[in-house]
């Protein structure tokens, strides 16, 4: 993995294959090994950006507050590194939600959009107060004792049942999530501004999708985004929850495969 510094911030990506440029931007509480299934589908064909967000993964701790605006400009970093000018960003959840800001606050840098599971609104009050209360008690134990509630509102019932194993694995790969890095992301979380009336201004080709049994951020908002935008596909994914890209890669892939060649002719065609 190679590291790029932006406002004192270590950013660690993988850089695979070659093609038109796609960015991946992976869940809260996840890496960029959340996307494998779509990097080993892709690769052939594209060329994948796949960064760890701050805090996450391989990339340096995150001490500091930060905003979402803030992990669109790691993005952007990445790509000045790799002399890339435009880039299709795909992004699941915090991933998606800063996917949007980008193509609000930098439209040159952004081809198309895909956004998975994901919302343009603002955090709702009573979930700010529950996952604050839960970030209070994170800090003191850390997050082991909160791993059910997290794989209960990530993966959704399908998996669970039926994919013990991926559940089990995602478990403990958040459970080595740096805590006061977690937190700082929360925070970037809970404290975004709502996209919602924007979403007119956003002139690229998208592909909305959510799975079906997502809990945490459920389809209504998807389906939100899909309104608001000039040109926009939107799916539900079958027997999936927040996780779809882990969950259902097979849906996702085919989604993908589709959508990025529809938009790479509509790129060459402008």
């Amino acid at each position: 993995m190679a590291v790029v510094d932006n406002q004192g911030q270590q950013i660690s990506f993988e850089d695979t294959g070659s093609g038109a440029p796609v960015v991946l931007g992976h869940s809260f509480l996840c890496t960029g090994e959340m996307w494998r299934e779509q990097v080993r589908a892709l690769a052939g064909s594209y060329r994948i950006i796949n960064p760890d967000l701050r805090g996450h993964g391989k990339s340096g701790p995150a001490h500091r507050p930060f905003s979402l605006y803030d992990a669109v400009t790691d993005v952007i970093a990445v790509l000045d590194l790799l002399g890339i000018e435009r880039a299709v960003w795909c992004g699941l959840s915090i991933g998606g939600m800063v996917a949007l800001r980008a193509a609000l606050s930098h439209p040159d840098r952004v081809s198309a959009l895909v956004l998975l599971d994901s919302d343009a609104g603002s955090e709702a009050i009573l979930r700010k107060l529950k996952y604050r209360a839960m970030g209070v008690g994170a800090r003191t134990v850390g997050l082991r004792p909160f791993l059910s509630a997290i794989a209960r509102l990530m993966f959704g019932s399908t998996t669970r049942r039926q994919n013990p194993a991926l559940v089990r694995e995602w478990r403990s790969i958040i459970a080595a999530v740096d805590v006061p890095s977690a937190l700082n992301c929360l925070g970037a979380l809970m404290d975004r501004d709502s996209v919602v009336r924007r979403l007119r201004e956003i002139e690229v080709p998208c592909l909305v999708m959510v799975g079906e049994e997502d809990r945490s951020l459920p389809p209504v908002l998807s389906r939100r985004i899909h309104e608001g935008l000039r040109d926009s596909t939107f799916m539900v994914l079958r027997q999936t929850g927040h996780l779809s890209a882990l969950e259902q890669p097979g849906q996702v892939n085919d989604a993908l495969a589709t959508f990025l060649a529809r938009a790479s002719q509509v790129v060459i065609a402008a």
